[in-house]
This record gives structure tokens, C-alpha cells and sequence, in this order.
């Protein structure tokens, strides 16, 4: 969801877990005025530990057991940066990012789980972690492959603790099960688990343990006690005429040209296994260890008993990555939240200036076990007890904690104050009151404040502000051509650029506001939405000249938006080749971009494509998936599941130069971009313009994921209703109205794909191509024919 304007202070939330989950929840049903969150992560679907086995033991699928985080910071007013977190600059409050400018912060939390312990494990390479967790769902998926096309057959899980006993008790019902479901023999699969202690969770009561011991002999699961791991090895091939008698153990490679692994123990024991999951105490994110901060042994942050870092108060941590001085507990997703609660109120409190109060956790926690077959194993201090019943117990504490962050209402209309003025008139109610306000304001920030939320000014009196812009400038590293005579490196009243000889000049101009709160991938999208119709006709970019609207707002907060949008946005020009030379900023209710962007083409047109040169039998190829226009309506209202936005933003990120490459080069006689007259829009002006009409199938249109469910669900873009006016040059639109993919003919694309008409004889060798260029999705969506006297100029098909 878009901020609705500026903002006074800045949160920053590192990273997804169970603590950071709970602090959004509590903004959402109590937003702080004038305070913008800010979410950066690398995953949209973050997994809830708690339900992880029951995952992987198969009795949920994949979003009972995942907290959707981009649904869940629109609905809370929150920014999702889809990035990697790298570092922290804290003399300046900054996030260092992977692949995006730095992100400012007033105070920023960090729960980032943990990373797995094998600095010390020679080829820990071979091994497949479950730390951290979010990461490990591609991996399970592979290994459930490997064993159902019976490539894997001796299974090692490394660890000891609850973790790794739930684990493997999970594997071992889900995989035998599947080999079983497959007429497979079960009993073929072997599982081990090795731990470095004396004995099974060695953290809970011995009759817990006692009861384990007993469900991992009754599953003939080998455990290998006092078996400290060091290293391990790839095990070379063998055949079974090679093998020795001794060899036909449990712990032997298995046949053919697979090569598995080998553990190496720290007592010289050796195990030949196919597959080793690692399940052992893990450490912090090896960034951390740059950042300054006290650490323990781990690598974990430091904190105190108000989640503060030792050394740093503007910098708070929760979850397996915070190690409490005055209360330390052992790393379990419990523990984390339970701290969601204190840390959202100590965030809360810190940033108004006020007093912060100490977390108080509970000594033990209640740990229910499961076995992998919905039994579970309770264990609190000396409690013990087992059963089906605590299984189901668990199944509704689970669902029930997940439900608080999936079951999202509709979003509202969104208060068109916004926080900066609800920020102000809070404080001024403060002042009434004679109470202090909820932010601290320093004297210049209140000035700037009262000026940002104050009625604007017009004309040249709307312009951002010099300083500010020329820092922004500052951060930005356009690309330099020797046509550029006066650019950005020497900015003048205007910028020269020079026409090379044979060379013509191909111009177009695009502008939108934002439809993300995301400033950097929006200026990204921007920008290769702007060089689509460059591409389209043929030509090669040269320069871009930007138009940027800003909201009002402090000059910290105006000038990162600046870097973070043109940053994003130099990106995708400079990888074309066009040279960013001048713009022009100005003040607005909303953001939005634009560029006018100059290409080239040879003089004598031969390269050039039109809209026109349609050819009766003729293939229609699009390069890219349709959806994006009602995938972002239904993201606005919390409707869409965050992974759909995630490819969507992908897809409009896919530049459309190399696309434009190969259908030239496959001998396109016609090529637009489809962008926001929608799908049927730009193909009636190609048929017009080239004298022919279309038949296209609704069933080969290649769609974003989660568009057919949107549509079908009743989203459209507010552009949707204006392009439908053209069903009129459909033939006999009623057969296929009903169809929830019809809608999407008039979705309004931003940097949507090319729609290019092909020889048909050329069709296969071009798709395939295109493919190649990483363009997945191009397809065949149907043929040009011959122009009737009808009216109709497209006949859609089911």
C-alpha cells in the first residue's frame, strides 16, 4: 500500500521473522502518526517454525504454514523492500542494502533468524541447512525429488535437539509415505541422525528422551551418540560388483553413478550417506560481525533487557538473533514471539522520546513435539506427557497464532491526512492537553514540518529544493556517451546532444505516479516502461530526461526518496545505454516519474517497425505475461498474495531490448509494446493501421501468476472500465464474456511485453529464442487474417 504522504521518523525492520511479523500487526491496529516502517527482506513468504515439520511431514500445504509479509506490511502501512540486508552504517543511520541505495533509520530492529554453525565443518558446502528457515523450502522440494525418482536412499540429519528430532521423525513419515503412494518399498529408505552429545535432547527431561528413544527404534531410525561432525566428502561411485560384504550396510553408497556423501566424525567414524540435513546450533549473519556492535561468541547481538543493543540504543534485536545479557534462552521461535509484544511498545516508546520498559520472559517454555505421525511429546522442566490429543492441541495454538497475520480484511480507504498531518495534529492535541507530543521534533525538523504540511506553493515555488536535489544528484553515476556534450556532469540550463551522421532521432515520453511504496523498484519499472516504445521501434536508446513529483516532506526524507527513485531508475537506463541528462523535480500530492527518452536508428529506416506490416497468416507472438494491472488493484485492497506482486514486479522490470532483438532478427514485420490501452487496445491499432484483422486465444495468452484468480474475483484497474469501450471491435464478445481470462484483453500493462507479428514460418525458431533471452512466458497468442467487411477486427477464441 502506498504511504499516503510524508513522514517525520523512520523504523526500519530488518528481516521477517516472528518477532518482526508481530511488531507489523501492532502498528496496523494502532499506527504511530508521522512514522513510516519500513520491512526489507528477501523473501515475501516467510515460514512460521512451529509448523515447519508438520510441513515437511506433509499434513500442510505451503500457505497454511507462511506468513505472507508483503500482504502484511500494506496492511500495515508498512514499506516491503524486497532486498538483502549487507550491512549497517551507523554514523550516518543507514542500511546497506545489496542492491539498492542505503536506507535511512531513526531506529531500526533486527530479526533475521540465524545462520547454520559450519564455519568449522570442512565441505559444509554438501550439506543442506535448515537455517536459515526461509530458505529452505527450494531445498526440501529438491531432496523430494531426489526421492521420489529413488536417487536418494540413506538420509542423515545432523543435530541432536528438538529441531532436529522433529525433523527427522517428519522425513522419515512424509518420505516413506510418498515412496509407498509411488508402489515403491518404503523400507528401502533408510534414516540416521548423528548429534555430538551423550544423548537425545539433552536440553528436556529424561523422560521425554526416553520417549523419543523409543519412537526412533520403533522407526529403526539409527542414532549416532558422542558423533561430533568435522567434516564431509563426496563419496565416489561404485557398482555392486565392487562392493565388499562389509560394505552392504545401511551406511553404504547405493548403486549406479550417483556419488553421495561421506560424515566424518571427530572419533574417526566414518558414515556414507546420499543426502545430510543439518539441524545444529546456528550463529548470527556473518554481516553482523562488520557492523560494530557487541556480539557474543555466536555472533549474536548483544541486548539488554529493553531489546537495545548494548553499544547502540537506536538499534534494537529480537528472535534467534539477539542474545539477552541479563536473561539469556535458548533459540526457539517461542521465545521470539513472545518478544514482539515489548518490542513493538519499545519501539514505540523510543521514538516519542519516552522511558523504555524491560521484557520479562518466562524461565522454560512449553515445548510440544511432534513425532510425524500427529502425535505429540509435551515438555516443560520435569512435565512430560504424550498423545494424540496434544498433537491436535498444537495444530489449534498453530493455526490459530498464523491466523493473525493471513486473515487480512479488505483495506479501507486510506485516510487522505496522511501521518505527516496526523502527526502534527496529534501534537498539537498533545499541546492542548498540556501533555508531550508523540514524536520529539527537533526545532529545525518542526519548522520543516509546519512548512511541509502548510498549503504549497505553484509555479517555480513547487521545485525541490536545491540542496536537497544536488545530494541526491550526488549518489547517481549515469552512464557518459561522447554524444553527451552538456549533461549531468556539467549541469547547464538545458542539455546538448549531438545526432551522429546517417543517424535518426526516434523520441517518445511516459509518466505515472507510483502504484508501490517501494521508490527504487518503482524507478526501475519507470524507466523501462519509458524505453519500451525506443524498443519497440526499432531503435537503439541514447539520453533520458526525467520529470519527478515528490510529496512534501522533510528535506532527510525528500532527498533519500530522490536517490532511492533515481537510483533505481540509472540502474535500468545506464544497462541500455542511455544517458541520463537533466530532468526537472517538483512538488505533488503523490509520487510519479517520468522520462522523455531519445533512440537512434539508422537514417534509412530499414530497422524501423510500425505498427503497421501486418500479413494475413502472419503468427502473433507477445513476449511477456498480462496481468499486471489487476494484480496491483487487488495488491491495493490486500487481495493479492504477495509472491503473485513479487513476479509481477519482476515481470515489469524484464527489459524489452533483447525481446526487441530477436524479433527482428526472426523477421518481424510489426511490433508495438502492450502497455496501458491494454492487450486488445494496441492489437486493434495494429490491425487498423496494417489493414487486417486478428484471431487470438484466450487460452494461450500467457498470464502473471494469480491474475486468472484476481480477475475471476472481480478486480480491475481503474483504466479497465475505458479500454472495455472497445469490446465493440470484438466479433460476438458474449461467447467468451463469462471467461475470467477475458478481462484481461483491456488490463492496462505497465512495462508490459512486445506483441509482434511473425512469418509464420519463423514462429518456432523466434519463441525459442526468446526463451533463451530469459523471456519464459512469450507465446503464440494467435494469427493475423484477412479483413472482412465485417465490423469486428479481433475474434477471440476460448
Amino acid at each position: 500500500m502506498l504511504s499516503s504522504g510524508p513522514v517525520l521518523r523512520d523504523i526500519v525492520l530488518v528481516g521477517g521473522g516472528h518477532s518482526h511479523v508481530g511488531v507489523l500487526r501492532r502498528f496496523a491496529m494502532r499506527p504511530e502518526p508521522g512514522v513510516r516502517l519500513t520491512l526489507i527482506g528477501s523473501d515475501t513468504d516467510t515460514p512460521y517454525s512451529g509448523m515447519l515439520p508438520g510441513y515437511v511431514a506433509g499434513h500442510y500445504r505451503f500457505d497454511e504454514v507462511h506468513i505472507d509479509l508483503r500482504r502484511l506490511a500494506g496492511f500495515a502501512g508498512a514499506r516491503f523492500l524486497d532486498d538483502r540486508v549487507v550491512g549497517l552504517d551507523r554514523a550516518r543511520k543507514r542500511v546497506l542494502c545489496a542492491r539498492r541505495p542505503p536506507i535511512h533509520y531513526d531506529l531500526v530492529s533486527i530479526n533475521t533468524g540465524s545462520a547454520p554453525r559450519i564455519d568449522d565443518v570442512e565441505g559444509a558446502e554438501l550439506v543442506i541447512p535448515v537455517k536459515p528457515i526461509h530458505a529452505f523450502d527450494g531445498r526440501w522440494k529438491v531432496l523430494l525429488e531426489r526421492v521420489r525418482d529413488r536417487t536418494v536412499r540413506r538420509l542423515a540429519v545432523v543435530g541432536g535437539g528438538a529441531g532436529g528430532v522433529e525433523l527427522t521423525l517428519a522425513l522419515h513419515h512424509r518420505l516413506r509415505a510418498e515412496l509407498r503412494r509411488q508402489g515403491g518399498e518404503p523400507e528401502a529408505l533408510s534414516f540416521q541422525l548423528f548429534t555430538a552429545d551423550d544423548r537425545l535432547l539433552p536440553t528436556h527431561n529424561h523422560r521425554v528422551r526416553r520417549a523419543f528413544e523409543r519412537v526412533f527404534d520403533a522407526r529403526a531410525i539409527a542414532v549416532h551418540r558422542d558423533a561430533r561432525v568435522v567434516r564431509v566428502t563426496i563419496a565416489a561411485p561404485t557398482t555392486a560388483s565392487a562392493r565388499t560384504a562389509e560394505a552392504r550396510t545401511a551406511a553404504a553408497p547405493i548403486d549406479g553413478d550417483t556419488a553421495g556423501r561421506v560424515i566424518h566424525c571427530a572419533d574417526g567414524r566414518t558414515f556414507a550417506l546420499d543426502e545430510v540435513i543439518w539441524v545444529t546450533q546456528a550463529r548470527g549473519p556473518a554481516w553482523l560481525r562488520e557492523t560494530g556492535l557487541a556480539l557474543d561468541d555466536s555472533g549474536f547481538i548483544r541486548v539488554g533487557p529493553t531489546l537495545q543493543a548494548i553499544d547502540d540504543p537506536r538499534i534494537f534485536a529480537a528472535g534467534d538473533v539477539a542474545a539477552m545479557d541479563s536473561s539469556p534462552r535458548e533459540k526457539a521461535g517461542v521465545y521470539a514471539v513472545r518478544q514482539s509484544r515489548p518490542l513493538a511498545d519499545n519501539l514505540r516508546r523510543a521514538i516519542r522520546g519516552q522511558p523504555l520498559r524491560p521484557i520479562r520472559l518466562q524461565r522454560a517454555a512449553l515445548a510440544l513435539i511432534s513425532t510425524g505421525n500427529r502425535h505429540a511429546v509435551a515438555s516443560r522442566g520435569a512435565l512430560y506427557a504424550e498423545g494424540d490429543w496434544l498433537w491436535r492441541w498444537k495444530d489449534w495454538i498453530d493455526r490459530r497464532f498464523i491466523r493473525q497475520f493471513t486473515a487480512l480484511p479488505p483495506m479501507d480507504a486510506a485516510d487522505d491526512r496522511g501521518p505527516l498531518r496526523s502527526a502534527i495534529d496529534a501534537a498539537m492535541a498533545a499541546a492542548r492537553r498540556s501533555r508531550p507530543p508523540p514524536l520529539q521534533l527537533t526545532a529545525a525538523e518542526a519548522r520543516e514540518a509546519i512548512t511541509a504540511a502548510g498549503m504549497r506553493c505553484g509555479g517555480c515555488g513547487a521545485k525541490v529544493g536545491a540542496t536537497v536535489l544536488s545530494r541526491a544528484l550526488n549518489s547517481l553515476q549515469p552512464l557518459v556517451r561522447d554524444d553527451v556534450v552538456v549533461g549531468l556532469d556539467s549541469p547547464d540550463d538545458a542539455a546538448i546532444v549531438r545526432v551522429p551522421d546517417g543517424q535518426a532521432l526516434v523520441q517518445s515520453v511516459d509518466f505515472f505516479r507510483a502504484f508501490i511504496d517501494d521508490p527504487w523498484t518503482f524507478g526501475r519499472i519507470a524507466a523501462n516502461h519509458a524505453l519500451g516504445d525506443i524498443y519497440a521501434m526499432g531503435a537503439k536508446p541514447q539520453t533520458a530526461t526525467a520529470i519527478v513529483t515528490v510529496p512534501p516532506g522533510i528535506e532527510a526524507q525528500v532527498e533519500e526518496l530522490l536517490a532511492q527513485l533515481l537510483g533505481g531508475a540509472v540502474d535500468v537506463l545506464n544497462a541500455a545505454g542511455c544517458a541520463l541528462v537533466g530532468g526537472h523535480t517538483g512538488e505533488g500530492a503523490e509520487l510519479a516519474l517520468g522520462f522523455a527518452i531519445n533512440g537512434l536508428i539508422d537514417a534509412d529506416l530499414r530497422a524501423l517497425q510500425r505498427k503497421s506490416g501486418m500479413r494475413p497468416g502472419d503468427a502473433l507472438i507477445l513476449a511477456k505475461p498480462l496481468g499486471t494491472g489487476i494484480l496491483l488493484a487487488a495488491h491495493a485492497r490486500i487481495a493479492a498474495r504477495g509472491r503473485w506482486i513479487d513476479a509481477a514486479l519482476s515481470s515489469m522490470t524484464v527489459s524489452s531490448g533483447p525481446a526487441a532483438r530477436c524479433l527482428a532478427d526472426h523477421g518481424a514485420r510489426a511490433t508495438t509494446d502492450v502497455t496501458g490501452f491494454g492487450l486488445l487496445g494496441h492489437l486493434v491499432e495494429m490491425t487498423a493501421a496494417s489493414g487486417v484483422a486478428a484471431r487470438i486465444s484466450l487460452s494461450a495468452l500467457p498470464l502473471l501468476d494469480g491474475a486468472r484468480e484476481m480477475s475471476a474475483a472481480g478486480f480491475q484497474s481503474s483504466l479497465a472500465p475505458a479500454n472495455v469501450r472497445l469490446r465493440h471491435a470484438v466479433d460476438d464478445p458474449d461467447r467468451v464474456a463469462n471467461d475470467a481470462r477475458y478481462p484481461l484483453l483491456f488490463d492496462p500493462q505497465t512495462a508490459g511485453g512486445l506483441l509482434a507479428a511473425v512469418p509464420v514460418d519463423r514462429v518456432d525458431a523466434c519463441l525459442g529464442a526468446l526463451r533463451r533471452a530469459g523471456y519464459r512466458q512469450a507465446s503464440r497468442i494467435g494469427e493475423v487474417v484477412v479483413r472482412t467487411d465485417r465490423e469486428w477486427a479481433v475474434q477471440v477464441l476460448s
